[in-house]
């Protein structure tokens, strides 16, 4: 469950840069564009890379519904689900016929920050020591949590020219490194509520995480 239960934090801080900042405009418009948006979908590309272990990768289908829903369909491994109604989230994983049941605001997973995409993404407000760097693929944003109460030390975000987030690398505090990659984004989609609902197949092992 390792890099399974690592994140409610990690879009969700930012730090204290002044108004002159030159990052400040782009910052800005970075948040102006998730901000408003009331849905999103995006392909997505997750590795995770455990120090001195081998790197794990696996991809599929992001969407996103304001407030707090989203829903991560993997196509690898096949059939893997990790979803939440802004209340509860469910880990469905169909090689192991199992199913995980926990609160979305006690979850520590680095996928549920994600869901900042649609929240109210305030930059100034939750992260500090904020750097930019350009680069081939756009401009790439450093900065660390201002509280230490989250599971990772560092976060990187790579933007693209229109405030376009292509990736978000997170590191923790045990050096492992999580990184989402994004591509073919589409702002306010069509998304049916019933995506974001889970049913526990038959057959299938229920775990609450408070048990």
């Amino acid at each position: 469950m390792g890099q399974i239960r690592l994140a409610l934090g990690l879009l969700l801080a930012v730090s204290a840069f002044g108004a002159d900042s030159p990052l400040d405009p782009m910052l800005k418009g970075i948040e102006q564009r998730y901000n408003k948006a009331k849905t999103l979908q995006v392909l997505f590309k997750e590795v995770y890379m455990p120090p001195g272990k081998a790197r794990r990768s696996e991809s599929g289908l992001l969407m996103l519904r304001k407030p707090g829903k989203m829903r991560w369909q993997y196509n690898q491994p096949a059939g893997k689900l990790f979803i939440s109604d802004g209340k509860w989230l469910w880990l469905y994983t169909p090689d192991e016929k199992r199913a995980e049941k926990m609160k979305f605001k006690e979850t520590d997973d680095l996928r549920a920050p994600l869901a900042f995409l649609l929240g109210k993404l305030d930059f100034d407000k939750e992260f500090r020591n904020i750097q930019g760097k350009q680069e081939a693929g756009g401009m790439r944003i450093s900065a660390e949590p201002k509280t230490d109460n989250l599971p990772y030390s560092a976060v990187e975000f790579l933007v693209a020219p229109g405030n376009i987030i292509l990736e978000v690398k997170v590191t923790t505090f045990d050096k492992a490194v999580l990184q989402f990659t994004f591509e073919q984004e589409r702002m306010d989609p069509p998304l049916d509520n019933k995506l974001f609902n889970f049913q526990v197949p038959k057959g299938v092992e229920l775990v609450e995480a408070s048990q």
